[in-house]
């Protein structure tokens, strides 16, 4: 329950259509009876029900021709219901623009409701707002662009706008999926490069749920936790890698679906692990290209194929065009 100071909540905060609710379920009335008699559709009612739409003046008057309880009933509720949600939003400093950014991330939190990441759903702008500092856990939704940039490292896409907003939020999945991984094996780096060619070997796997598992249990005996999140458009991250205690977060997704994007993505992270890039604040971040970022290419590259074979492939491949 989410409180402030004042002591009002929004669970007293009723909506008008949990009114309606009752009445339909003391007179035996579905909903898409209810849209029938007052010549709405089965959506507009379902929505005013689920408190998502307000009463207007027409759907007032429907109701009071199939309950008998007068117009003015249901305009003064729905006026009771502004007032309060409005004195809510003010006592708990909720702007406009917070319930913007509320709506930029409404489909991260919604994913992370399906993952079982966060408890609850919210039916209007101001649980909207709460629910998404809860999930970013700040106190207010406009100070994400000042704090994003610590202690993270993302692999990005350039060519794509990134929304600072969604990018924070899609980070947040990344760590409350790692919270729920039992792991009691400390980063090994010298165990990390032993299982290069495990891991390199799963290449050849052709079930990629299995291919994902086998991934992360060897990256687990590492003491990496590994995770696969949904792409979100605004976040056009590739990989992250987060310190954690005695662990690495690293986590991709899979925006482009083409394998050799998700190989040298995940050993180019891999390489900036090894190479103890983590340590640093901001690597792998927009467009910058930094000598960090050439260092993880080159051994990206050479994981997937050795610089001498390739050079080696190229020479035998002109010398046979040439001697075609």
């Amino acid at each position: 329950m989410e409180t402030n100071i004042t002591g009002l909540s929004l669970e007293f905060i009723i909506h008008p259509g949990e009114t309606i609710k009752e009445l339909l379920e003391e007179n035996n009335m579905s909903q898409e009876e209810l849209a029938e008699r007052t010549s709405f559709s089965p959506k507009h009612v379902s929505e005013v029900v689920n408190g998502k739409k307000r009463i207007s003046a027409n759907f007032a008057k429907g109701l009071e021709y199939v309950f008998g309880i007068n117009t003015t009933f249901w305009l003064n509720l729905q006026s009771i219901y502004d007032k309060e949600l409005l004195e809510f939003e003010e006592k708990n400093n909720i702007t406009k623009q917070e319930i913007e950014i509320s709506k930029k991330i409404e489909p991260i939190l919604e994913y992370a409701y399906r993952l079982k990441l966060i408890d609850g759903k919210f039916n209007n702008d101001i649980e909207k707002v709460i629910a998404a500092r809860n999930f970013c856990k700040i106190n207010n939704l406009v100070n994400i662009e000042k704090i994003l940039k610590l202690e993270v490292a993302y692999r990005t896409s350039t060519k794509q706008k990134v929304d600072d907003y969604i990018l924070y939020a899609w980070q947040r999945i990344c760590e409350l999926l790692a919270n729920k991984e039992e792991i009691d094996v400390k980063y090994n780096k010298q165990t990390l490069i032993n299982n290069i060619e495990n891991i390199k070997s799963l290449m050849l796997e052709e079930n990629p749920n299995i291919m994902i598992n086998k991934i992360k249990n060897t990256l687990k005996e590492c003491g990496i936790i590994f995770e696969l999140v949904k792409h979100f458009q605004g976040a056009p991250v590739q990989g992250f890698i987060e310190k954690k205690n005695d662990n690495i977060i690293l986590c991709m997704t899979l925006r482009q679906s083409y394998a050799d994007i998700f190989w040298f993505t995940l050993f180019h992270e891999i390489a900036h692990i090894i190479n103890d890039d983590i340590k640093t604040n901001r690597i792998d971040y927009y467009i910058e290209y930094t000598d960090r970022e050439e260092r993880a290419d080159i051994i990206a590259r050479n994981i997937l194929i050795n610089d001498n074979k390739y050079k080696e492939f190229i020479k035998k491949k002109i010398l046979y065009k040439w001697t075609e």
